[in-house]
């Protein structure tokens, strides 16, 4: 039966506090050809009946294969100590930290993520908040337009499809110029990126890793936008920051990540987490909720939100966002995670998936039709381009238990052919000698 807090004695006294005589007079406003006739909801279910229920629906997942999937989204391993230290009351339950005599607990753990990712993007300051690692781009992309009163963006197409994607509905109605220099065989075009970046450019935005998994040094580029006094927006992938050149060294205003490699498990598209970083000259345009660390006046250590302009704190047209969201036990977890894997262990994880992508790109492309999409450098990703169509062997493998990666052509033209392979520390040489033991049994 259904759980209905009231009574009907009860339901009639607030009726009667109101002022109408029943449920159905609070509807009156609606026309009757507007209210819905039936709701059609089904007839109310045991607990031991919807447990039933929701574990025949889990039991449709295929958690069973084997996966080399990537594409901005990855399966590291996570220690378990991640979610028995995070799953405690006082972090798992703790919201809006609205309130610093009563949240120093939530803002110290936001503050030191902050210093965490700050120190491994080598940015000076960081916020909370952000929902993804495209939103997380579009934030930055606001930030500029802000800062440089200009409406032109110049984004890689390079960058992830995805976040793209995102760029395009957010943008949509702010009259921005967004301007998408074209990528050549999965690498960046420098020189059109630095052609495109002139003197009413807001930003330039680029990844690296890119989408294809190719590393690329922008330190060049970025000093070209600096000349023209532009900003230089870089959204980067946050474990392989622990053996490439960082933001700060190439020189960016803003550095972003999707955090999800940090702690955060796969889970059919979240909740993930939008890492922001900037320098300080930039920090007034961001968004979401930064802690600062001071003393109150008996000396004692406190944690408080600092320069708040967001639509809760300030008169809606001068807030830099309307980020509603905390995300802080997302970003609780990837601070464990840091904590637990230390800078060793991160670079470690970064140096085997690596290692495993490389012997994959050797198994591979000894595979007869199989060859490299370019020859750059790449992190733990790297393209290929396929005999056949890569839809029809990511069908095929697939359906025998190996996802052998992502097929390129559902975002980019004339790239069918292409499959974007992905390792992790999680995937064994064994697993991919069978992935490429398997691909050339169907080519």
């Amino acid at each position: 039966m259904p759980f209905i807090p009231h009574s009907p004695e009860e339901v009639r006294e607030m009726l009667s506090v109101i002022g109408v005589q029943s449920i159905e007079d609070l509807f009156v406003d609606i026309p009757a050809e507007m209210r819905p006739r039936s709701f059609e909801l089904p007839l109310g279910l045991s607990e031991m009946q919807v447990l039933a229920k929701m574990e025949e629906l889990a039991a449709r997942n295929r958690t069973d294969v084997v996966s080399f999937l990537g594409g901005g989204f990855y399966s590291h391993h996570i220690p378990a100590a991640v979610d028995a230290l995070v799953s405690r009351g006082e972090f798992y339950t703790a919201y809006t930290p609205y309130q610093p005599e009563a949240s120093q607990g939530t803002l110290q753990a936001i503050f030191e993520y902050q210093t965490a990712v700050c120190r491994l993007l080598d940015m000076d300051c960081a916020n909370a908040s952000v929902y993804d690692g495209g939103s997380a781009i579009f934030e930055a992309m606001m930030m500029a337009v802000r800062a440089t009163k200009r409406r032109k963006l110049v984004i890689d197409e390079a960058v992830s499809p995805i976040w793209r994607t995102m760029l395009a509905s957010y943008t949509s109605n702010l009259s921005l110029d967004l301007v998408t220099v074209p990528q050549v065989d999965g690498r960046s075009d420098l020189a059109a990126l630095k052609a495109a970046v002139d003197t009413g450019c807001a930003a330039v935005v680029v990844q690296n890793p890119n989408f294809f998994g190719v590393v690329e040094d922008f330190t060049d580029l970025f000093a070209h936008a600096r000349a023209q006094k532009a900003a230089s927006v870089i959204s980067v992938y946050p474990v392989m920051q622990s053996v490439l050149k960082t933001p700060g060294e190439m020189g960016a205003d803003i550095a972003v990540a999707e955090g999800q490699s940090l702690g955060q498990p796969l889970s059919f598209g979240g909740p993930y987490l939008g890492i922001m970083t900037c320098t300080k000259d930039m920090v007034r345009q961001m968004p979401g909720r930064i802690v600062g660390r001071t003393n109150d006046i008996e000396g004692r250590t406190g944690y408080v939100l600092t320069l708040q302009a967001r639509e809760q704190h300030i008169r809606r047209a001068k807030a830099t966002s309307n980020i509603c969201s905390n995300q802080a036990l997302c970003a609780l977890r990837t601070l464990v995670h840091l904590c637990l894997l230390g800078p060793e262990g991160l670079v470690r994880t970064a140096e085997l998936s690596m290692e495993r992508a490389r012997y994959a790109m050797e198994r591979l492309t000894a595979i007869a039709g199989v060859r490299p999409l370019n020859t750059a450098p790449f992190g733990n990703e790297f393209a290929v381009r396929l005999p056949v169509p890569a839809f029809e062997a990511v069908d095929r493998l697939t359906a025998r238990g190996y996802v052998p990666g992502f097929p390129v052509g559902r975002y980019y033209a004339g790239m069918d052919d292409v499959l974007l392979v992905a390792c992790t520390e999680k995937n064994s040489f064994e697993q991919v000698g069978i992935l490429a033991e398997m691909l050339g049994g169907i080519l």
